[in-house]
């Protein structure tokens, strides 16, 4: 997938619309998710994902293509999300995926409860939901994130750990491993 990332960037990079519609059509179910995610509002979520491809396109040319364009893809929607969030409220960032619920049921061993969840991730601080919605949502490696946030590898393991354990907390598992 990555040959093909930067055959379309190279081309998006000479004016081809086309294949900028095929990026587009790579990244956008995956960034509406995440942006919902964050914003569990869809309309919300939609301008989040209009605004990154908007800057994604401006940007192209900045992109460094020995690095992976995921991660710089998802760190624009992640910067975007945050700076929309702060523009519109300060209200908390909360989470509802099946994907996050079924990682969260093998790992608590308990049948989902989307209330449940949803109270517990906005008891979190917006980095820990952060770490959460890249690492379960999106399936990003620790690495990944890391580069995205443009954080040490540690902090991000650091992060995970602990929002993992606060939801343990908050759900009623348990603490002490």
């Amino acid at each position: 997938m990555a040959d093909q990332e930067i055959k379309l960037i190279k081309k998006i990079r000479k004016g081809n619309q086309h294949a900028f519609k095929k990026l587009y059509d790579m990244y956008v179910d995956y960034s509406l998710r995440t942006a919902y995610a964050i914003t569990k509002n869809n309309s919300d979520a939609s301008d989040i994902v209009q605004e990154t491809f908007i800057k994604v396109y401006r940007n192209i040319n900045s992109y460094d293509t020995t690095k992976p364009f995921r991660a710089w893809f998802y760190q624009i929607l992640v910067n975007e999300s945050r700076r929309y969030m702060k523009r519109k409220s300060k209200d908390a960032i909360s989470i509802e995926t099946e994907q996050l619920l079924d990682h969260l049921n093998h790992q608590l061993e308990k049948e989902p409860d989307f209330e449940r969840l949803e109270s517990a991730m906005e008891q979190l601080s917006d980095d820990h939901r952060t770490v959460l919605i890249l690492k379960y949502l999106n399936g990003f490696s620790e690495k990944e994130i890391s580069e995205v946030l443009a954080l040490n590898v540690n902090t991000v393991k650091s992060r995970l750990y602990k929002a993992r354990i606060q939801l343990k907390a908050v759900l009623g598992g348990v603490v002490d491993e």
